[in-house]
């Protein structure tokens, strides 16, 4: 007997907390298919998926994610940006999602890429894009609290070769 899209699967985080996940929501995951899909061969009712990667406190959002996605799919994002804020680029599910702290933003952007799951991938890295899209480069190093260690001989020549690209 094979597993199909109403059997469970448990997504074991980082801690060793398990999440008990539909199956047709696991699978959004690239790596956590192809890993029931090894598993399938076991026959064993309801797999554990390890994701040594990713922290309880992440993943939860993650499958949070994957679950709304399932039944509202997010509009495709378009590159360029048109704009800087996130409602005016995807669903306000979707925006207020990633309207989070720094740190989780980019904890989700590296559970994402490995668990390989586009649209969460998609979706983070745009918010990243939307929040340097029309700043200067000292309100990015701010924004993301980056030290600037150029002198500011270094930083008059970066400006000066790379001027063209400002008047554009």
């Amino acid at each position: 007997m094979g597993l199909d899209d109403n059997s469970v699967v448990k997504l074991v985080s980082k801690e060793g907390e398990t999440f008990e996940v539909p199956l047709a929501v696991a699978r959004m995951s690239e790596l956590v298919k192809t890993m029931i899909d090894d598993e399938a061969d076991d026959d064993d009712e309801s797999p554990d998926i390890p994701l040594p990667n990713v922290k309880a406190d992440v993943l939860k959002k993650v499958i949070e994610f994957c679950k709304h996605h399932r039944e509202e799919t997010m509009n495709d994002i378009e590159k360029p940006l048109k704009s800087a804020n996130m409602s005016d680029v995807v669903q306000k599910w979707y925006a207020d999602f990633v309207n989070v702290e720094q740190v989780l933003l980019f904890e989700l952007i590296l559970a994402a890429n490995y668990m390989d799951i586009k649209p969460l991938l998609d979706l983070t890295c745009a918010t990243v894009a939307s929040m340097i899209k029309g700043k200067t480069p000292e309100e990015i190093r701010k924004t993301f609290n980056i030290t600037n260690d150029f002198s500011p001989e270094e930083e008059a020549q970066v400006r000066e070769e790379n001027k063209w690209c400002e008047e554009a």
